[in-house]
């Protein structure tokens, strides 16, 4: 499981994305939710908006697994 670290008290799914290098631009965190299956905690998430807090794992298929940790 890779570590995401983050400044602030939580980050979205679409930016998450881009910072995990899973996409190049947040523009197109839109279509890639809609092509990709994402679980965050187990569960299936398709939210950009999707609000991401310290010690959440999210699993990208195609990408790999992540833990969000706060630093």
């Amino acid at each position: 499981m890779n570590p995401i670290s983050i400044h602030t008290d939580y980050i979205t799914l679409g930016q998450f994305l881009k910072l995990a290098d899973c996409i190049s631009t947040g523009g197109q965190a839109k279509f890639f939710l809609q092509e990709t299956v994402i679980h965050v905690n187990g569960e299936l998430e398709n939210r950009r908006g999707k609000k991401l807090v310290h010690l959440d794992q999210v699993r990208v298929d195609g990408c790999g697994e992540f833990q969000v940790i706060r630093s």
